[in-house]
């Protein structure tokens, strides 16, 4: 599915810094729907969305993390591809939602982040 997202998605991580070197096929968006720094989680195989965990983007790290004091380090990809899991062996799965959200799966948990996909209108 990354492969297919491929120069489409620009990352519009809460906190982030347009413009910093490396980044640049990555911006992030002057107005996130909702830019309180905190995004959609359901932490567990089962669990229900809620809006409980906070987003942290420094340079090229995304860090999203758990009420419960977890969290999940990923990669944001200046090629466009979106980001990629920074920890362990598991792959984060990318799937846009709503027209202008991407759902990230891994393990048991998803995470709902705001994206500009490539060429759309603001």
């Amino acid at each position: 599915m990354r492969a297919a997202l491929a120069g489409l998605l620009l990352l519009a991580a809460c906190g982030g810094e347009p413009g910093k070197p490396g980044n640049e096929a990555v911006s992030v968006q002057a107005q996130a729907p909702v830019d309180d720094g905190m995004a959609d989680c359901a932490i567990g195989a089962d669990a229900a969305w809620g809006r409980d965990c906070s987003v942290e983007r420094s340079g090229g790290m995304l860090v999203l993390r758990h009420g419960d004091g977890g969290f999940r380090r990923f990669r944001v990809l200046a090629d466009g591809r979106g980001l990629e899991a920074a920890d362990g062996a598991e792959a984060a799965q990318l799937q846009i939602v709503e027209g202008d959200r991407i759902e990230i799966r891994i393990g048991g948990d998803r995470y709902r982040l705001p994206v500009k996909v490539a060429g759309q209108q603001p």
